[in-house]
């Protein structure tokens, strides 16, 4: 067992050095991103309006978040499973829903304000690294199947 893990040090390294990335991505969101549904959302939001926000500046706030956990994700995917295929078909996943999520995150806002609890959702995909934690076990699976 203790041969395995130093055999695999490196890719432990790197799992780990991005998973902590991703940590300071949600630990500094504050002051990496704009984004007024930060405020918003941690409040009482049932009951309180859409706050006012710069559409601009919102578009890419959130598409720099994106982004930044994207980039981070295709490297740990990457890194745990080293399969071109699946790095491949993972980026394009991914861009099918940055479009598919960020179209229906502003229908939601300039069509349908007083659904705050989609809006929630919609950007809760958008702002958090969700797709990885499917992805990795589903991988895996996929791995193991393939050798039995």
């Amino acid at each position: 067992m203790l041969n395995k893990i130093f055999e695999h040090k490196v890719k432990i390294l790197i799992t780990i050095v991005v998973v902590l990335c991703l940590g300071l991505v949600r630990a500094f969101e504050n002051q990496l991103f704009y984004d007024p549904f930060l405020d918003y959302f941690e409040s009482d939001f049932k009951n309180l309006p859409i706050p006012e926000f710069d559409v601009l500046k919102l578009f890419f706030g959130l598409f720099f978040r994106y982004l930044l956990n994207t980039i981070l994700s295709l490297i740990l995917i990457y890194n745990l499973f080293r399969v071109p295929g699946i790095l491949k078909f993972t980026t394009f996943i991914y861009v099918f829903f940055l479009v598919m999520l960020f179209v229906m995150f502003f229908i939601i806002l300039n069509y349908f304000p007083e659904s705050n609890w989609l809006l929630f959702y919609v950007r809760r995909f958008i702002i958090q690294p969700i797709l990885v934690l499917l992805f990795i076990p589903a991988f895996y699976y996929q791995g193991q199947n393939l050798k039995k």
